[in-house]
């Protein structure tokens, strides 16, 4: 019985396999779509001590008192304050985020 159980389970696995090779390749979508390009980076981008006060309003003070705060650069994101709890707080394009 547990034969026949082991068998079953292997025949099933190889046939999955078997089905996920056979499908090959998986073309990428086109990349013009409704959003093909990013808007420019000043307009995601905003006063720095308002970002920071901002990013902090995400998270209750007991957690954002000593939190590190990110924002948003040409450069990317970093850190404008060096916390001392691990946690991150940030503001993104769609909100905060602590």
């Amino acid at each position: 019985m547990i034969r026949n159980q082991i068998r079953i389970t292997l025949r099933s696995g190889s046939a999955l396999v078997a089905a996920l090779i056979a499908s090959g390749p998986v073309a990428a979508q086109d990349a013009k779509g409704p959003y093909p390009n990013m808007a420019p980076i000043e307009q995601y981008q905003m006063d720095r001590d308002a970002e920071i006060a901002l990013a902090r309003s995400a998270a209750p003070d007991a957690i954002s008192h000593d939190a590190s705060v990110m924002v948003l650069t040409r450069q990317g994101y970093e850190t404008a304050v060096q916390g001392k709890t691990g946690w991150v707080c940030w503001v993104d394009a769609g909100g905060w985020s602590c």
